[in-house]
């Protein structure tokens, strides 16, 4: 897992062959006035936009989630977004099968951190990060770019 702001963004380019366009795709978009929805940025790159008033813990925890074929950059546009989060390899009562068709699993296991993130602010989640998305008491618009593996 990575946290950073988007300023820093560019230290990250050599970690994965996508995340260069994925970033520049981040800095071409006028955020602030984007609708939610999905777009194909390119082969390997998805962007799909949310504006909602945040979850509790527990509504979010029932999708405490990891991904075995994608990256995923989620960017707080504007808001603030708590984040529960664990190592994969620590998470040992699944909830249900894997979907290969969404590329997710879903665990039952109590987040070992909690982290914030607000406007501009990023997490780089890798298949081992499991993690509790869109938790916080108001309005929370984010990106998540799914980068392939």
């Amino acid at each position: 897992m990575i946290v950073d702001t988007l300023e820093n963004a560019h230290r990250y380019f050599s970690v994965h062959p996508l995340f260069e366009q994925a970033f520049h795709y981040i800095k071409e978009t006028d955020l602030s006035n984007v609708e939610p929805g999905k777009a194909d940025i390119t082969e390997g790159l998805k962007a799909i936009f949310s504006q909602a008033v945040g979850k509790t813990k527990e509504e979010s925890l029932k999708k405490f989630e990891c991904h075995d074929h994608n990256i995923d950059i989620q960017l707080c546009i504007k808001g603030n977004e708590t984040i529960g989060w664990k190592p994969r390899q620590k998470c040992v009562v699944p909830n249900g099968e894997y979907n290969p068709d969404k590329d997710v699993r879903f665990f039952s296991d109590q987040p070992d951190m909690f982290f914030d993130l607000t406007d501009h602010q990023f997490v780089i989640l890798f298949p081992e990060d499991v993690h509790a998305p869109m938790i916080g008491e108001s309005e929370i618009k984010k990106l998540v770019i799914k980068v392939k593996m």
